[in-house]
């Protein structure tokens, strides 16, 4: 018999704290949400995929729309620079559909999915903490309010983590990712390229990392983006040199290394976004303990090889609303939730540093690669696991 009647407290507005806001409305929840910023945050963030699989249930299932604007696409294409020139050449292909999705279109979609929860913009949580009767109580500089469950949707710095798993910290990877957008429109002297990224998404090879590129919907309709994430060790490993000359970097790799004409992409510095982040990876023993919590990137991050931040958080709150219409009590629907969703984001980690190793840290002599080594190199990382990433590679004996 389904709990009903449930107070749910979600820390943090983003993708996965208004997911949850809608899996908890959806299983009978008074729900309201907790989010720090006090502007829009469809600015935030770039492109991000996630299995069209996925996309269809999130559609179905009432927490997305179907007018919400993808741009999906069904070959991955594996690509490096020709030894002793400077054009591309092709490794591989494997089928392998994604569904991508800009970040700010996506956090929209589901903000208005969750329009019947209260949402409090600007007002930080400063704790959360537990109530004499087993519940859970919320501070902020407003009071504090009190919960049956309390969801901990606030990011890698989560407050509700610091409660349930305060050991858990993340361990670097030792290596960085520059991500960038590029209005479409601004690349019409590379139309070879835009017409392989209308069918497909690349993964472009070089010494010591690799290049992701593919296209997503801009913010006006009928608009595209080239969203890309470009992976590599830092300028001199070791040490934190100033913003500038790391994002200056990203431009030599692609200059150094990149086929001319995607070196150009890159360098052009139309740039409708750019950001740098160290890569770095963490999972809680635990996803809940009652009365609390963990969704998205508060209870587990991966290395963004995976494409499974979105994905994941999505995923949460598909299994908190399956998990509250199961249960007859808060802390069973809880149990259910742990028991399903820490299991995953351990393997997702664990997948995350296979792929790391082998696509970055133990990058291989790109050029050198054909359709049969580039299947070897996926099925290696895999290792027997899943990846909607790979497609037919996983599916090969």
């Amino acid at each position: 018999m389904a709990v009903t009647g449930l107070r749910i407290g979600v820390v943090g507005g983003s993708i996965a704290g208004c997911a949850m806001a809608i899996a908890g409305t959806r299983a009978g929840a008074d729900v309201t949400v907790h989010e720090r910023s006090d502007g829009e945050l469809q600015d935030r963030g770039f492109g991000i995929v996630v299995p069209p699989p996925l996309h269809r249930e999130l559609v179905a299932g009432g927490y997305l729309g179907a007018d919400m604007p993808t741009a999906p696409v069904a070959t991955r294409v594996w690509l490096a620079r020709a030894p002793g020139r400077r054009s591309a050449r092709e490794l591989a292909r494997q089928q392998a559909p994604v569904t991508p999705c800009n970040w700010g279109l996506l956090w929209r979609a589901l903000r208005a999915g969750a329009g019947s929860s209260a949402y409090h913009r600007g007002r930080p949580v400063a704790s959360v903490g537990r109530t004499v009767s087993g519940g859970a109580v919320i501070r902020t500089a407003d009071g504090e309010r009190e919960y049956d469950i309390v969801v901990g949707a606030d990011g890698h710095r989560s407050v509700t983590r610091e409660l349930v798993a305060p050991e858990v910290r993340p361990v670097p990877a030792g290596y960085l990712v520059w991500r960038g957008t590029i209005p479409a429109a601004a690349l019409r002297d590379h139309p070879a390229q835009l017409e392989l990224l209308a069918t497909a998404w690349v993964t472009l090879g070089f010494p010591g990392g690799h290049g992701v590129f593919y296209l997503i919907p801009g913010a006006a309709t009928g608009s595209r983006l080239l969203a890309y994430a470009v992976y590599a060790s830092p300028p001199h490993p070791g040490t934190a040199p100033d913003a500038p000359v790391r994002a200056a970097y990203v431009r030599h790799i692609a200059e150094e290394h990149f086929p001319a004409e995607w070196a150009d992409i890159v360098a052009r510095g139309e740039h409708t976004s750019q950001a740098l982040h160290p890569v770095a990876d963490f999972v809680v023993p635990r996803a809940a303990e009652p009365p609390f919590l963990l969704a998205g990137d508060a209870a587990s991050v991966t290395r963004p090889h995976t494409a499974s931040g979105a994905v994941k958080a999505l995923q949460d709150a598909l299994c908190l609303e399956q998990s509250l219409r199961a249960s007859a009590s808060a802390a069973e629907a809880l149990h259910r939730y742990a028991e399903e969703r820490s299991a995953e984001g351990a393997r997702l980690v664990g997948l995350g540093r296979r792929l790391g190793r082998a696509l970055v840290e133990n990058a291989p002599e790109w050029p050198a690669m054909g359709p049969a080594e580039v299947a070897a190199l996926s099925r290696a990382a895999l290792d027997g696991d899943g990846s909607y990433l790979f497609g037919s590679v996983q599916r090969q004996p």
